[in-house]
Protein backbone atom coordinates (compact mmCIF):
# COMPACT_ATOMS: atom_id res chain seq x y z
CA UNK A 1 0.00 0.00 0.00
CA UNK A 2 1.07 3.40 -1.35
CA UNK A 3 0.42 6.18 1.34
CA UNK A 4 0.31 10.06 0.21
CA UNK A 5 -0.20 13.36 1.83
CA UNK A 6 -0.03 16.68 0.05
CA UNK A 7 2.02 19.72 1.71
CA UNK A 8 1.40 23.20 0.89
CA UNK A 9 4.19 24.91 -0.16
CA UNK A 10 4.89 28.70 -1.23
CA UNK A 11 6.02 26.64 -5.19
CA UNK A 12 2.52 24.68 -5.10
CA UNK A 13 1.23 21.78 -4.05
CA UNK A 14 3.23 18.74 -3.17
CA UNK A 15 2.35 15.57 -3.13
CA UNK A 16 4.35 12.82 -0.53
CA UNK A 17 3.70 9.41 -0.79
CA UNK A 18 5.61 6.76 1.34
CA UNK A 19 5.88 2.97 1.45
CA UNK A 20 6.81 1.04 4.29
CA UNK A 21 7.45 4.47 6.20
CA UNK A 22 9.66 5.50 3.84
CA UNK A 23 9.40 8.66 1.60
CA UNK A 24 9.22 7.21 -2.24
CA UNK A 25 7.96 9.80 -3.82
CA UNK A 26 7.50 13.91 -3.36
CA UNK A 27 5.79 15.29 -6.66
CA UNK A 28 4.83 18.89 -7.26
CA UNK A 29 1.57 19.17 -8.59
CA UNK A 30 1.69 19.24 -12.52
CA UNK A 31 5.78 18.42 -13.13
CA UNK A 32 6.29 15.62 -15.45
CA UNK A 33 6.49 11.89 -14.26
CA UNK A 34 4.04 12.72 -11.47
CA UNK A 35 3.53 8.95 -9.68
CA UNK A 36 5.75 7.71 -12.01
CA UNK A 37 6.52 4.00 -11.46
CA UNK A 38 3.68 3.69 -8.41
CA UNK A 39 1.51 0.52 -9.48
CA UNK A 40 0.15 -0.44 -6.07
CA UNK A 41 -3.17 0.46 -4.39
CA UNK A 42 -2.91 4.56 -3.25
CA UNK A 43 -4.42 5.73 -0.22
CA UNK A 44 -4.43 9.32 1.89
CA UNK A 45 -2.99 8.71 5.10
CA UNK A 46 -1.75 12.45 6.68
CA UNK A 47 -1.10 11.01 9.67
CA UNK A 48 1.66 8.35 8.50
CA UNK A 49 5.05 9.15 10.44
CA UNK A 50 7.31 9.98 7.39
CA UNK A 51 4.41 12.02 5.62
CA UNK A 52 4.27 13.99 9.10
CA UNK A 53 8.43 14.07 8.71
CA UNK A 54 8.82 15.25 5.66
CA UNK A 55 6.37 18.12 5.89
CA UNK A 56 8.56 19.30 8.95
CA UNK A 57 11.37 18.67 6.62
CA UNK A 58 9.33 21.08 4.30
CA UNK A 59 8.58 23.82 6.52
CA UNK A 60 12.04 24.08 7.87
CA UNK A 61 13.46 24.24 4.28
CA UNK A 62 10.93 27.23 3.01
CA UNK A 63 12.07 28.81 6.36
CA UNK A 64 15.34 29.06 5.47
CA UNK A 65 16.43 26.16 8.12
CA UNK A 66 18.63 24.50 5.60
CA UNK A 67 17.60 20.84 6.44
CA UNK A 68 19.42 17.94 6.08
CA UNK A 69 18.41 14.90 3.86
CA UNK A 70 19.65 12.61 6.19
CA UNK A 71 16.69 13.38 8.12
CA UNK A 72 14.23 11.38 6.52
CA UNK A 73 13.92 7.92 4.64
CA UNK A 74 14.34 7.82 1.31
CA UNK A 75 13.63 5.00 -1.23
CA UNK A 76 12.92 6.64 -3.98
CA UNK A 77 11.41 4.38 -6.93
CA UNK A 78 14.21 3.62 -9.67
CA UNK A 79 16.43 1.48 -11.95
CA UNK A 80 20.46 1.31 -10.81
CA UNK A 81 22.01 3.79 -12.72
CA UNK A 82 18.44 6.39 -11.59
CA UNK A 83 19.63 5.56 -7.81
CA UNK A 84 23.25 6.41 -8.26
CA UNK A 85 22.63 9.64 -10.34
CA UNK A 86 19.96 10.67 -7.57
CA UNK A 87 22.84 9.32 -5.04
CA UNK A 88 25.45 12.17 -6.18
CA UNK A 89 22.13 14.67 -6.55
CA UNK A 90 22.02 14.31 -2.72
CA UNK A 91 25.86 15.48 -1.98
CA UNK A 92 25.26 18.37 -3.65
CA UNK A 93 25.57 21.45 -0.84
CA UNK A 94 22.87 24.16 -0.59
CA UNK A 95 23.43 27.33 -2.82
CA UNK A 96 25.70 25.25 -5.01
CA UNK A 97 25.13 24.24 -8.61
CA UNK A 98 27.04 21.56 -10.69
CA UNK A 99 26.39 20.36 -14.39
CA UNK A 100 24.71 17.10 -16.26
CA UNK A 101 27.98 16.78 -17.41
CA UNK A 102 30.14 16.69 -14.01
CA UNK A 103 27.83 14.17 -12.92
CA UNK A 104 28.35 12.41 -16.27
CA UNK A 105 32.39 12.50 -15.28
CA UNK A 106 32.32 11.68 -11.71
CA UNK A 107 30.06 8.49 -12.21
CA UNK A 108 32.42 7.00 -14.99
CA UNK A 109 34.99 7.43 -12.89
CA UNK A 110 32.97 5.59 -10.44
CA UNK A 111 32.25 3.10 -12.52
CA UNK A 112 35.90 2.39 -14.34
CA UNK A 113 34.35 3.50 -17.60
CA UNK A 114 36.04 6.08 -19.91
CA UNK A 115 33.06 8.73 -20.09
CA UNK A 116 28.92 8.74 -19.77
CA UNK A 117 26.58 10.52 -21.54
CA UNK A 118 25.42 13.72 -20.11
CA UNK A 119 21.85 13.18 -21.08
CA UNK A 120 21.93 9.70 -19.54
CA UNK A 121 22.26 11.54 -16.81
CA UNK A 122 19.63 14.15 -17.32
CA UNK A 123 17.11 11.62 -17.80
CA UNK A 124 17.75 10.15 -14.61
CA UNK A 125 17.78 13.93 -12.77
CA UNK A 126 14.06 14.65 -14.87
CA UNK A 127 12.87 11.55 -13.12
CA UNK A 128 13.59 12.18 -9.61
CA UNK A 129 10.46 10.95 -7.71
CA UNK A 130 11.91 13.26 -4.75
CA UNK A 131 11.75 16.63 -5.50
CA UNK A 132 13.87 19.26 -3.47
CA UNK A 133 14.98 16.75 -1.04
CA UNK A 134 16.95 14.85 -3.54
CA UNK A 135 18.13 18.49 -5.22
CA UNK A 136 17.76 17.90 -8.57
CA UNK A 137 17.12 21.35 -9.25
CA UNK A 138 20.73 22.37 -8.13
CA UNK A 139 21.93 20.56 -11.70
CA UNK A 140 22.39 22.77 -14.56
CA UNK A 141 23.25 22.76 -17.87
CA UNK A 142 26.61 23.79 -19.27
CA UNK A 143 27.60 27.78 -19.59
CA UNK A 144 24.74 28.71 -16.66
CA UNK A 145 21.94 27.29 -19.21
CA UNK A 146 18.94 26.13 -16.47
CA UNK A 147 17.78 23.53 -19.15
CA UNK A 148 15.33 21.27 -18.05
CA UNK A 149 13.46 20.94 -14.51
CA UNK A 150 10.55 18.55 -14.18
CA UNK A 151 8.47 20.88 -12.57
CA UNK A 152 9.29 23.92 -14.84
CA UNK A 153 11.68 26.37 -14.93
CA UNK A 154 10.24 28.99 -13.32
CA UNK A 155 10.18 26.48 -9.95
CA UNK A 156 13.59 25.72 -10.32
CA UNK A 157 14.63 29.47 -10.61
CA UNK A 158 12.57 30.04 -7.30
CA UNK A 159 14.49 26.93 -5.75
CA UNK A 160 17.77 28.61 -6.56
CA UNK A 161 16.54 31.44 -5.16
CA UNK A 162 15.40 30.02 -1.75
CA UNK A 163 18.89 28.97 -1.61
CA UNK A 164 20.79 31.82 -2.63
CA UNK A 165 22.40 31.12 -5.34
CA UNK A 166 23.89 33.78 -7.52
CA UNK A 167 21.12 34.03 -10.51
CA UNK A 168 22.97 36.15 -12.42
CA UNK A 169 25.53 33.64 -13.58
CA UNK A 170 22.68 31.75 -14.86
CA UNK A 171 19.78 32.35 -18.29
CA UNK A 172 16.81 30.28 -19.58
CA UNK A 173 17.52 29.28 -22.83
CA UNK A 174 14.94 30.17 -25.42
CA UNK A 175 11.95 28.86 -25.84
CA UNK A 176 12.54 27.07 -22.22
CA UNK A 177 9.82 26.33 -19.66
CA UNK A 178 10.68 22.77 -18.57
Amino acid sequence: MIYTSNYESPIGKILLASKENKLIGAWIKGQKYYLDRIKEEIQQKDDEEILIKTKKWFNKYFNLEKPQISELELEPLGGEFRKKVWKKLCKIPYGKTITYGEIAKQIAKEMGKENMSAQAVGGAVGHNPISIIIPCHRVVGINGNLTGYAGGIDIKVKLLEIENVDMRKFYIPKGGKN
